[in-house]
């Protein structure tokens, strides 16, 4: 991977247990253009509340990261112990206190074992270049199987450059801005209020687009530094190379949330779900949703049964338009109902053998406008029951 001008480093701090590498930091060699969008959720962890006040001097220049511990629900120590990491980070960097961003994740409850990260955080500023974007992947992690990367090439004005960027979210995971850490770095010049329309959008069509148990977390972080250290001229808006460098953006960011859902907490099925005919597009998002987030469709998913009436049942409880007599549905490309009515036992049959595939689109349509949304889900199995009762433990 040639994306110029940042480093990485991790280090193991015995944040939750010993034995793996639990802090990491992503360190651009000069302040670099930021955005970032964060949890709705009301109930947010101080490094959010920190990170989301210093966002708004449009610079970052380094990123502290811990798992194994969310420093939430920590009361008013929680930012202490968060200004206290960012403080000693960028003494060692040598860098204004405000550029540095911080995220954590892990248990909420907990405050932070301030002892062990503060001798951890040496070695970390001194090992600075000595990892990848695989082994920060891989230090973020909490209950994820896989650490997840995405990585792509452009070009602009003769000048090449890179969009890669690692995310970490397994459980937890509901729109509103997504739940999960992501951290997507370029070292493409871009124009800062045309980097935060393209990121915002693109957010929205990944991240905002995905669930596995409808839960918001109280650490949701999605966060974007451009550092210009490729030498490009300064992409602008309403050009070829701003739309080009949208469109890498955009296949990262989607590219990482999908590895997200496939990585769902005893997720056995990725599931993409779309939904048409809306009388616009929130209606669509909104019916879609309440098919991905509900138990009972995901439960059969999970069970490889074709009730396609859990389905309906979803759209009509979701909030959007609907007339039942123009509704229909497919999995993959099985008709399972049109007009409201099931296609029959052919499709029956039909349709189970696409729920026993790893991975299935299911269409609804609501024949009612021109209104699209997309979302993407998994099913819901016993191990996620087994995965989330024993978390703490």
């Amino acid at each position: 991977m040639s994306l110029k001008g940042f480093q990485f480093s991790v280090v193991e701090a015995a944040i939750k247990k010993p034995g793996r590498k639990d802090l990491a930091l992503i360190w651009s060699e000069v302040p670099a253009t930021a955005v970032a969008v964060f949890t709705t959720n009301a109930v947010k962890a101080a490094p959010v509340l920190l990170s989301m006040e210093r966002i708004t001097c449009g610079q970052a220049q380094a990123l502290v990261v811990n798992s194994g511990n969310a420093n939430a629900c920590t009361g008013s120590q929680g930012m202490v112990d968060a200004r206290e990491t960012t403080r000693l980070l960028a003494e060692g960097l040598g860098v204004d206190e405000q550029l540095v961003q911080v995220c954590s994740t892990g248990v909420i409850g907990v405050p932070l074992p301030m002892d062990r990260l503060r001798a951890a955080l040496p070695a970390l500023v001194e090992g600075r270049g000595a990892a990848t974007l695989d082994t920060l992947a891989a230090a973020i992690m909490t209950t994820d199987t896989f650490p997840k990367t995405a990585v792509r090439q452009g070009s602009a004005n003769g000048s090449s450059y890179t969009v890669a960027g690692t995310a970490k979210g397994a459980g937890m995971i509901m729109p509103n801005m997504a739940t999960m850490l992501a951290f997507v770095l370029t070292d493409a010049a871009v124009e800062p209020g045309l980097l935060n329309r393209l990121f915002r959008a693109a957010v929205d069509r990944s991240f905002n687009a995905i669930t596995i148990d409808g839960d918001t977390s109280t650490n949701d972080t999605c966060l974007l530094m451009a550092n210009g250290a490729a030498g490009n001229q300064q992409i602008t808006g309403d050009t070829p190379e701003a739309i080009a460098f949208a469109a890498l953006l955009d296949e990262v960011l989607l590219d990482l949330a999908k590895q997200i859902v496939k990585d769902g907490e005893g997720a056995t099925k990725f599931v993409e779900i779309r939904l048409t005919g809306a009388v616009n597009d929130a209606d669509a998002k909104r019916a879609a949703l309440a098919v991905a987030n509900s138990s009972l469709v995901k439960t059969a998913f999970f069970g490889q049964d074709a009730n396609w009436g859990r389905i309906f049942a979803a759209v009509g409880y979701s909030g959007a338009q609907v007339d039942p007599d123009r509704l229909a549905l497919w999995f993959d490309d099985v008709c399972m109902a049109k007009a409201g009515i099931f296609a029959g036992a052919d499709a029956e049959a039909r349709g189970t053998a696409v729920l026993r595939q790893k991975e299935l689109c299911v269409t609804v349509d609501l024949g009612l406008g021109a209104g699209q949304a997309t979302v993407y889900t998994s099913d819901l199995s016993h191990d996620y029951v087994s995965i989330n009762a024993d978390y703490r433990t």
